[in-house]
């Protein structure tokens, strides 16, 4: 029974891990598209937001990893 309940266990940790890791990498996607249309957008639209395009291209180019924070 004991080993039963620590094999259930093992594999809930598992797919909890899993489930974790694609809602972290799903994240991670949605903020990389973000940045992509963040320098897609016409100067009136990021002026309306109040961004520069400088700084629209400056974040858009920035590695990945910076957003792991």
């Amino acid at each position: 029974m004991t080993t039963h309940i620590r094999s259930a266990s093992a594999s809930l940790r598992r797919r909890f891990d899993l489930a974790a890791l694609v809602a972290w990498s799903r994240r991670l996607a949605g903020r990389l598209r973000q940045r992509r249309r963040l320098a897609e957008l016409d100067d009136r639209l990021l002026r309306d937001i109040g961004v520069t395009r400088s700084r629209a291209l400056a974040e858009a180019s920035k590695p990945w990893w910076t957003l792991l924070r």
